[in-house]
């Protein structure tokens, strides 16, 4: 608990002086205010930090997965956004051994998932400043449980663990910015056993060995959201190819559980199409290198657009590889403002299904939309307007996500013009963050005409519409 001072007796110059304190914002001789606990994230407000922007984090992990145990140094270099006398980073369970801001050890405060730093008084952080914060820790990560009964965060597999983070398994493993809106290139290097393998996201430098342990360097250069960083401990086998079929040479990092490795080879053979056939539509490839980690079936309970390399828990179908990586563009590249707009990241990604199932299997995206428009589970509530955490992942978001991109087809009544415009909004917002706002202002711009009939019937209605033929 934080501790609170003891009421005592003020001198009235005392008293002047507190008050002038209060009014410059400076306590104690540090200048500043403290960075906000908690973004006020429609369905999540505690998570995230205010004050600053994350530019980096370098992780370093030394895992024990027998025992689930880690012990991690996490350096997060930031940019202040505010003057700023005190921070927040999102950090859940983990003993913190120590930390420093700017070299000099900071005072940690815990309070929940709150873990406050205040830097030394010698400490000035003002807006504009590009700071660094070294933080070190150890303990067991912890496995939360979503508002919808779903496992997150580290999580046990048959021969090790995986780390996953929608919405907010991250904090379970690194301390962080844990919200979307903040994105941040990484370095992690995790050390495991000998013999064991640790997939992470990015792109891969050679692993060394040493007194029985390896040590896995990766390197994410794009900016990556927290809740789309992985890592992955098992026995895998892997396979890096560093010029793929894919377009622009992207280099193919692929992991499967030895358990399913050789099921899991006839689909991880099509990453490299997949990843062409979607950059044709949706524009070029945002990242450097592509893939996916298959584990065990029963690690996890589903799939996830982790950055790069989409998690598997068993080998998937073609449909829902197209769907995990149409998330490298929508999601990882374009990522939501807020949870609210996760629509924009499965509605798309469904649409991909879609796509995929009209081109190599003749079904028509018009049948594919009548299956959903039929299915009552899409019409649950508004995808935009999901109401409350539990229903973020529901079938309104996905089903009806991907009806509302049909109909902006429909509306455009050209495909060479559909799909200009997706392309035009993956290059407008590649590696950033937008909103629902965003989007439809942008279509609105890009068709030329007001869609609010759209929008209010497809995007916010709460009652299924008459179909038109």
């Amino acid at each position: 608990m934080k501790q609170r001072t003891p009421v005592r007796r003020t001198a009235p110059a005392a008293l002047a002086l507190l008050v002038l304190a209060a009014a410059t914002g400076c306590t104690g001789g540090v200048e500043g205010r403290p960075g906000a606990a908690g973004l006020r994230d429609p369905y999540f407000p505690r998570l995230g930090n205010g004050g600053y922007d994350v530019t980096h984090y370098d992780l370093v992990l030394d895992v024990d997965p027998a025992a689930q145990r880690l012990r991690g140094t996490a350096t997060v270099t930031a940019r202040a956004t505010q003057d700023l006398s005190a921070f927040n980073l999102d950090l859940v369970g983990l003993t913190v051994a120590s930390a420093t801001v700017e070299g000099r050890p900071a005072a940690v405060n815990r309070a929940g998932q709150e873990l406050t730093l205040r830097p030394d008084a010698g400490v000035r952080l003002r807006k504009g400043d590009t700071f660094r914060t070294v933080v070190r820790y150890s303990g067991a990560p912890r496995t939360l449980t979503d508002p919808d009964g779903s496992r997150e965060g580290w999580l046990r597999t048959a021969d090790g663990s995986v780390a996953l983070g929608e919405p907010a398994g991250s904090m379970t493993w690194f301390p962080s910015n844990n919200h979307p809106s903040d994105k941040a290139s990484y370095d992690i290097a995790v050390t495991v056993p000998e013999g064991l393998t640790a997939v992470s996201n990015g792109e891969p430098a050679a692993p060394v060995t040493a007194a029985g342990r390896t040590t896995y360097r990766w390197h994410v250069g794009e900016p990556m959201a927290s809740y789309l960083a992985t890592v992955a401990i098992g026995r895998f086998e892997t396979k890096d190819t560093k010029k793929s079929r894919t377009a622009g040479g992207i280099e193919v990092f692929t992991a499967a559980d030895r358990a399913v490795a050789a099921d899991s080879a006839p689909v991880l053979a099509r990453v490299p199409e997949v990843v062409a056939w979607e950059a044709r539509r949706f524009g070029p490839y945002p990242f450097a290198s592509a893939g996916a980690i298959i584990g065990h079936p029963g690690d996890a309970e589903y799939a996830l657009e982790t950055q790069n390399r989409p998690f598997f828990a068993g080998p998937p179908s073609a449909g829902l590889l197209v769907h995990e990586m149409a998330h490298q563009w929508f999601g990882d590249s374009v990522t939501p403002e807020s949870w609210r707009d996760m629509w924009l990241n499965e509605g798309f990604a469904t649409y991909a299904e879609w796509l995929w199932a009209a081109d190599k299997d003749g079904v028509p995206v018009r049948s594919s939309f009548d299956a959903a428009y039929r299915n009552d589970a899409n019409w649950a509530f508004p995808p935009a307007d999901p109401p409350t955490a539990a229903d973020i992942s529901e079938p309104p978001v996905y089903g009806r996500g991907a009806m509302v991109v049909d109909e902006i087809r429909r509306a455009m009544g050209d495909d060479t013009r559909f799909f200009a415009l997706v392309r035009g909004w993956t290059k407008a917002h590649r590696h950033g963050n937008a909103s629902t706002a965003d989007f439809t202002a942008y279509v609105e711009r890009t068709v030329g005409r007001d869609l609010s009939e759209l929008w209010s019937t497809w995007l916010y209605g709460r009652s299924r519409p008459a179909q038109k033929g």
